[in-house]
């Protein structure tokens, strides 16, 4: 163990080739897109942990959106060329987005969105590997929940025990050393070592007893050497070229996201910070340059950087060692991994991704936000039921759902003084909030456009209409003045101005006063400029509800 984080060496080659499996593509893919991407980030990226690579999500959307088109085993060279492909607009997207500054098209996918889709893409991945953790020879290509559980079922005759009784025995081996990872963070090393060690022992048993474990099928003969060009296989026409964008989009947006999130993550528990449009910059350039080296889609992985981080790497320097690492692997290590066998692979990536099941975030999201657990189980099981590029867009189409339906139906409550104080708060949150005699004081906590204008003035005068009929059933005052506490309205547009000045006219045929209390300096500016204010009069706007209810009261009473 030292400052860069050796132990992630051993990781980055072994997920990386079985990342690539996971995208349909050669294992040697993963080493190479392991080697190129992460000297270039530590040039241009900006934090000092993130470790670059493959990473799982990309590597299954990218697998089954071009498996569904061009399966590998019909047209292994198309398949090559469409995932150079869309790497390389993987990349133009992220980079443009950088250049342009353009981030928050990436905060569309919330955190409740992908929890739902990453757990989702999980449980799918997980059950993918049940073709190599069994030995089975034809496995469906489908990424659907009920075609693949039928097709480990219906291919029952192929199942191998060899392979499914050393297969589990490692899986169990690397669940149980992840879990001690957890649980004891001083002992990270012996998860991080875990997957290195189980390559290697079960090659070796492979290796020795390949006689009589013929049955187990193993990654074959891998070509020694550094990465070729192919530059030349990027396709800009063709059929296919809508699918790559497509794929490209997707894939860029989801490893962009995955990527900029963790290296937040780590620049703010070690107290520096991230430029999130140079990271954009950083991995987009770095997936156009590994797109013309055989690389696939790579960005920062969670797992490799928090042992990257553990390991005590300082500067982006661990991703230069550790792709010299990868450098060594692939001139000198490469006759090693001939008889690794594929159950491995497939129990490494069933490790790596078991993680992403949080089912705990998903029970905190039903206490605290329903909506956002709806947004969760939408994206999480369109996944499963629907396809991987379906659950993605159900996610992003809740996300803006839930963007729409908060600006649409904004927020709004009555508000009572605090006895003693000066201060006003919702009546149905603080039981020491009281209603004040003569007024209702109500509350609008967005800002006031043309989509939420007409509700709020309905909501309104649905409020003043509610609050006389509590006050004629409890014996009450009647209501003389309406004051709107505009603290949390941002902004204003001609259609808030305008039910503005349509609600004052309505209050007035009901001998109702209107009063604005605390707006902001740019609706101030505009109230102004549309000749509210002065229809308002000196007594229609106050700094405070406390100044206007103190001095409206004192007007009445003199």
């Amino acid at each position: 163990m030292n400052e860069y984080g050796t132990y992630n060496i051993d990781q980055r080659g072994i997920y990386g080739i079985s990342y690539a499996k996971l995208a349909n593509l050669p294992p040697i893919i993963g080493l190479y897109s392991s080697f190129v991407p992460p000297l270039i980030y530590s040039v241009l990226g900006s934090s000092k942990h993130l470790a670059v690579g493959p990473v799982s999500i990309a590597s299954l959307v990218m697998g089954t959106m071009l498996n569904d088109a061009v399966p590998y085993n019909k047209d292994p060279n198309l398949y090559l060329k469409l995932a150079f492909t869309a790497t390389f607009f993987a990349g133009v997207f992220q980079a443009t987005l950088g250049f342009l500054r353009l981030g928050f098209v990436i905060d569309f996918l919330s955190k409740a969105t992908l929890l739902g889709f990453m757990g989702g893409a999980a449980v799918i991945v997980s059950l993918q590997q049940l073709k190599g953790l069994l030995g089975i020879t034809h496995f469906t290509n489908k990424m659907q929940i009920y075609p693949v559980l039928s097709s480990a079922i219906q291919h029952r005759n192929e199942w191998s025990w060899q392979t499914y009784v050393m297969g589990l025995c490692f899986l169990a081996f690397l669940l149980t050393t992840r879990h001690i990872g957890i649980r004891k963070p001083k002992l990270f090393w012996v998860s991080a070592a875990a997957p290195l060690t189980s390559v290697v022992l079960s090659t070796v048993l492979v290796t020795l007893f390949r006689s009589k474990l013929h049955s187990i099928a193993t990654i074959g003969h891998l070509d020694k050497g550094l990465n070729p060009p192919s530059s030349n296989m990027l396709v800009f026409h063709g059929q296919y070229l809508a699918l790559a964008i497509k794929t490209g989009i997707i894939t860029g947006i989801l490893s962009l996201t995955e990527g900029i999130a963790v290296g937040r993550t780590f620049a703010a528990l070690n107290d520096y910070q991230v430029d999130g449009n140079k990271e954009m910059i950083a991995i987009g350039l770095m997936n156009m340059a590994g797109s013309c080296s055989s690389c696939y889609v790579t960005t920062g992985s969670f797992s490799r950087s928090a042992v990257n981080a553990n390991a005590g790497a300082k500067t982006v320097v661990s991703n230069i060692v550790m792709a010299s690492t990868v450098l060594v692997t692939l001139l000198f290590l490469m006759p090693l991994f001939r008889y690794t066998p594929n159950l491995i692979l497939a129990a490494i990536i069933i490790t790596a991704v078991i993680g992403l099941i949080d089912y705990q975030s998903a029970l905190r999201l039903w206490k605290v936000d329903k909506l956002d657990f709806v947004a969760c189980l939408s994206s999480f099981f369109g996944v499963l039921m629907i396809s991987v590029p379906m659950g993605l867009a159900i996610a992003v189409g809740v996300s803006v759902f839930k963007i729409l339906l908060h600006v649409t139906r904004p927020n709004t409550c009555v508000l009572g003084n605090i006895t003693g104080t000066q201060i006003y708060q919702n009546v149905n949150t603080y039981k020491e909030a009281k209603r004040v005699p003569f007024f209702i004081i109500l509350g609008i906590e967005a800002p006031i456009y043309f989509a939420n204008s007409t509700y709020l003035q309905e909501r309104i005068l649905r409020w003043i209409r509610e609050e006389e009929e509590w006050l004629a059933a409890n014996n009450g005052t009647s209501v003389k003045c309406v004051i709107i506490d505009m603290t949390a309205v941002t902004g204003i547009d001609t259609s808030g101005l305008a039910m503005v000045r349509e609600l004052k006219k309505m209050l007035e045929k009901r001998s109702l006063q209107l009063v604005l209390a605390n707006p902001g300096g740019s609706v101030m500016e505009k109230l102004h400029q549309s000749n509210i204010l002065e229809s308002l009069g000196s007594e229609g706007v106050y700094l405070t509800v406390n100044e206007a209810v103190a001095d409206i009261s004192s007007a009445w009473k003199a």
